[in-house]
């Protein structure tokens, strides 16, 4: 059934043209990487049999469940009154874990503009026939991603700032040790010489961008819940949204 299936992390917030998509197939090989607006991301996604989306973007704002007292009283460690109430239960349950991650409130109007495509994003995907994962059988499965999260839980600490050379290059190097198909960062230090330095001439073509790193670990993701479905868990509430996490169980804190 998952013969040549796709493995699409999708970033509905890269940069100046709003989507970045980037496809893996079985063998954790970049298939197709493309950038346009949601249209054009949504037509590649169309041409595929078999395919799991990874979506860097809130499934839908947060349902209020964090004022039922009763959902409360299952995170641990426990909340104090009147605290996390705009939160979705998933980013509770991330920052009780000490992973930082921007709430998504009640109202959609009350949302980022990056929040609001992602939304309308997935209400497409489903009208297109996709499933949310899991979807035992489904051919066209979604699933949410946080990349922060993700590279976090993967490394066992807080990665460094994805904006600076060290931080893309800790990601990139995490991917390739993970048998992504991209550039071996450490090629960057190999080509930094004297001279190159003086003139102010890096490497810069070897290191991948913030966008394209969130979305390959989205991609990632996406592929283990095929081929190594035991290494990952979802975190929240399924009436609400659920961010999938590249672990079984996370540190009590990082």
């Amino acid at each position: 059934m998952f013969q040549n299936s796709l493995f699409i992390g999708v970033d509905p917030t890269a940069g100046r043209k709003p989507f970045l998509y980037i496809a893996l197939d079985e063998n954790l090989s970049i298939m197709q990487k493309g950038s346009g607006d949601m249209s054009e991301t949504l037509t590649f996604i169309a041409n595929q049999q078999n395919c799991t989306v990874a979506v860097c973007s809130p499934y839908q704002p947060n349902q209020k469940l964090m004022e039922n007292e009763e959902i409360r009283h299952k995170v641990i460690p426990p909340l104090k009154p009147g605290r996390w109430v705009n939160y979705r239960l998933c980013e509770v349950i991330l920052r009780r874990h000490r992973i930082r991650i921007i709430p998504t409130p009640a109202k959609e109007q009350d949302c980022p503009s990056w929040m609001q495509k992602g939304f309308h994003f997935y209400r497409q995907l489903i009208k297109m026939g996709f499933q949310r994962y899991p979807a035992e059988s489904a051919t066209k499965i979604f699933i949410e991603i946080y990349p922060h999260a993700a590279y976090t839980i993967l490394l066992g600490y807080h990665p460094l700032a994805k904006q600076t050379l060290e931080g893309r290059l800790q990601r990139q190097l995490l991917l390739y040790e993970k048998n992504i198909r991209i550039p071996d960062p450490m090629r960057f230090f190999e080509e930094v010489t004297r001279y190159k330095v003086l003139r102010g001439n890096f490497p810069m073509d070897i290191v991948l961008l913030p966008t394209e790193l969130d979305t390959l670990i989205a991609a990632y993701c996406a592929w283990l819940t095929t081929h190594n479905p035991a290494s990952i868990s979802l975190i929240g509430d399924p009436n609400e949204g659920q961010i999938l996490i590249p672990a079984r169980e996370m540190k009590s804190r990082y």
